[in-house]
């Protein structure tokens, strides 16, 4: 039988293991996954900072969670002997970067009877050339590696020459809320939303340079960051500062979906972000940039628009074609809520980890356990 077409055994016991130092799109990602995980599963979770412990912990009650080092001395003693002591049938490691998490990966290549899958949050390449070796020497020893996305699976292949097609793709989902656009009003700016950190790869810098072109629009940044001064500052020299609002950090961003007409996601780099799955599950077009797994979500004029990466231009172009066409306005947010419940929801990501988890802990430990091949 092809280790595509294996049956899955029962799981008990999986080890969620992150070493992220705060709190971001992936521990998110990972909360989700802990909160729908099956209630037959003894789900727990491993982390180096207490803030994001405590945090994910909270997404299942009830679940087990545990503090370790992130370095020093005892830092791969305590690793080792936590997770010994656990011994789960496997160890889901969610990396924030893709040289995260190594001391938690060599514990459970060193845990007798565990199976190992790592799951990369971002496409990254590190230039340090230490990392770059020790994340492809370790990440070929899990007996799966995921990705969030197709996009994202093919650059983590490359970035660390594990050989095309060793990298799974699983999308990151997130819950319905049932949160929904308001209706078109008659008058007044439309609004459009972005919802992420402030930081340089978000590109919010490329939707206020669109929004100096672009009249009747206004835009709501939600979210904090290192760029906002400077992105204050740019609204100022471009002469827009009134038409722009910083929301900053808010605990649901989903509460705020309501308030937009449109969703704008002008990232430099991606992986799978969250933020457009939900503003889709909230039936808002979406204007976004082609990088990461984006165009697994977003079908150019079926559900949504994609624009190039760094051009104000032809986002300015978008946001002009989705304030003048109400219609167009309602297809792509009625189509993209479809096709987020489809595909992108909490429960179907977490479903496709299940059988993941099943599969690998039905075979011995060998080679990086292979996707299935694409359906013809």
């Amino acid at each position: 039988m092809d280790v595509a077409e294996e049956a899955p055994v029962r799981v008990r016991t999986v080890v969620a293991y992150t070493a992220s130092p705060g709190l971001g799109g992936a521990e998110i990602a990972l909360g989700h996954l802990l909160a729908h995980a099956s209630t037959a599963l003894d789900v727990l979770l491993v982390g180096t900072s207490q803030q994001v412990v405590a945090t994910l912990a909270a997404r299942r009650p009830g679940m087990r969670a545990v503090v370790v080092p992130a370095s020093g001395a005892r830092a791969a003693a305590a690793h080792l002997a936590l997770f010994r002591r656990l011994r789960p049938d496997v160890v889901h490691v969610n990396r924030h970067v893709p040289w995260a998490a190594a001391l938690g990966i060599v514990a459970a290549l060193a845990t007798p009877g565990a199976r190992l899958v790592t799951v990369d949050q971002l496409p990254l390449r590190t230039v340090d050339p230490v990392e770059l070796w020790r994340t492809r020497a370790l990440t070929l020893r899990a007996d799966a590696a995921v990705a969030v996305g197709p996009a994202s699976a093919r650059r983590i292949e490359d970035f660390y020459a594990l050989g095309r097609g060793s990298v799974h793709s699983v999308p990151n989902g997130v819950p319905d809320h049932g949160v929904r656009r308001r209706a078109a009003r008659p008058s007044g700016p439309l609004v459009v939303g972005a919802v992420g950190r402030l930081d340089p790869m978000k590109g919010h810098d490329v939707l206020l340079r669109a929004l100096a072109q672009v009249d009747g629009v206004d835009v709501v940044l939600v979210g904090s960051g290192a760029e906002e001064g400077s992105l204050r500052g740019l609204a100022r020299h471009l002469g827009i500062a009134g038409r722009v609002s910083f929301a900053g950090w808010l605990p649901s961003p989903p509460d705020f979906l309501p308030g937009f007409d449109v969703f704008a996601l002008p990232s430099r780099s991606e992986g799978f972000p969250l933020a457009l799955v939900e503003a889709m599950l909230a039936e808002l077009p979406c204007v976004a940039t082609p990088v990461g797994s984006i165009p697994a979500a977003i079908t150019p004029e079926r559900t949504g628009l994609l624009v190039p990466t760094d051009d104000a231009d032809a986002l300015a172009a978008a946001l002009r074609r989705l304030r003048d066409d109400p219609d167009l306005r309602d297809r792509l947010g009625a189509q993209a809520r479809q096709a987020a419940l489809a595909a992108f929801t909490a429960s179907t990501m977490t479903e496709a980890y299940e059988r993941l988890w099943g599969r690998v802990a039905g075979r011995p430990r060998s080679a990086l356990l292979r996707p299935p091949p694409p359906r013809p």
